[in-house]
C-alpha cells in the first residue's frame, strides 16, 4: 500500500504594506514641543475615508492633514483634508500651517500655495524669515445668550457669548480677565452640549503693551479633543472680536494651553490672515 502523500498546505502570506512618508509638525511655534502638533501626509490621491480616519486615530494628535497635488489648471494647487482622532473637520488652521511648512521645507512648493478644502480655497504664503501666513474666511460673530449651565461646565461666568457661525461652529465666550482664562478647569463632558464644535474662552491680555493682545483657550470634546493646544480657526473669530474692541486690524493672540502658541492676526474684512511659524519634530514611514 503506498504511503500517503502529506497534504501540501500553503503558507499564509501577509500583504506588503504601502509605505507613506509621515511627519509630525508643531505649528504656531518656533521650537519643538510647543504649539500644536499635527500629522502631515503628502499623498498621490486620497485613499478611502476609513483609511484616512484610521491614520488620524493612530497619530492621535488634534488633527492629521492629508494633501495631494492637483492637476495644472485646477483652481488650487493641492487638495487638503483634516481629521481629528474621531472625525473629519471643515476647517483647521494649525494643520494647514503644518502642511504648508512641509511643502516648503521639502521643496514641494514655494511662494503661495492654494489649498482646495471643505471651506473653499485657502492660501498659505511663505516669507523669507521662515514664517507662514494663512488666508482664511473671517468668522461672523452673532451675540447670543450664554447657554444654561455653561458657567458651571466651564468653571467661570461669561461676560458675553457669541455664535461664530456654521463654518467654525464654536461658542466664543468672553471672560473677566487673563487669570480667569488661564485657571479654567472645565467639565469637558458637560461642555459637549453647549456648541456645535467647541468653546473658545478669551480675555484681553493683562499687560496690553506686552507680547500679545489677548489670550484664549479652546475646548473641543465633541470632536475628540478636550483642549486644543493652539487653534488657528478659532482666531478667525477672535480677530474680529478683539480688533473691534482694541481698535487695530493687526493683533497677536496667545493661546494659553499648557503647550502655548502665538498667532498673529490681521483682519481684512471678510478674510483674516493668520501668521506663525512651524517646526518638524518627527519624520518617518507609515506602513499601512
Amino acid at each position: 500500500m503506498p504511503t500517503p502523500t502529506p497534504t501540501q498546505t500553503a503558507t499564509p502570506t501577509t500583504p506588503t504594506p504601502t509605505s507613506h512618508r509621515i511627519r509630525v509638525v508643531d505649528a504656531f511655534t518656533d521650537r519643538p514641543f510647543a504649539g500644536n502638533p499635527a500629522g502631515v501626509l503628502l499623498l498621490d490621491a486620497f485613499p478611502d475615508d476609513t483609511w484616512l480616519q484610521h491614520v488620524a486615530t493612530e497619530v492621535n494628535h488634534a488633527e492629521t492633514a492629508f494633501a495631494h497635488p492637483l492637476p495644472e489648471g485646477a483652481d488650487a494647487d493641492w487638495a487638503l483634508r483634516w481629521f481629528t482622532p474621531a472625525t473629519e473637520v471643515d476647517l483647521c488652521g494649525h494643520a494647514t500651517l503644518a502642511t504648508a511648512h512641509v511643502l516648503h521645507t521639502t521643496g514641494a512648493a514655494s511662494g503661495t500655495v492654494r489649498f482646495a478644502t471643505r471651506s473653499g480655497v485657502l492660501t498659505a504664503t511663505a516669507h523669507e524669515d521662515g514664517s507662514l501666513t494663512l488666508d482664511f474666511p473671517t468668522a461672523p460673530l452673532t451675540e447670543a445668550a450664554a447657554p444654561d449651565g455653561i458657567a458651571q461646565a466651564l468653571g467661570a461666568t461669561p461676560l458675553a457669548a457669541y455664535d461664530t457661525g456654521r463654518q467654525v461652529g464654536d461658542l466664543l465666550v468672553e471672560l473677566a480677565d487673563e487669570k480667569t482664562v488661564r485657571s479654567l478647569t472645565p467639565d469637558h463632558k458637560a461642555l459637549v452640549r453647549h456648541s456645535e464644535r467647541g468653546i473658545i474662552a478669551t480675555a484681553r491680555a493683562e499687560n496690553p503693551s506686552g507680547d500679545y493682545d489677548f489670550v484664549s483657550r479652546c475646548f473641543f470634546p465633541r470632536v475628540g479633543i478636550d483642549e486644543d493646544p493652539v487653534t488657528g480657526s478659532a482666531h478667525t473669530a477672535l480677530a474680529p472680536f478683539w480688533s473691534e474692541r482694541i481698535g487695530r486690524a493687526g493683533l497677536t493672540g496667545l493661546q494659553a494651553s499648557p503647550r502655548t502658541g502665538l498667532v498673529r492676526t490681521e483682519l481684512r474684512g471678510d478674510r483674516t490672515l493668520l501668521s506663525g511659524r512651524a517646526v518638524t519634530v518627527i519624520e518617518g514611514e507609515l506602513f499601512a
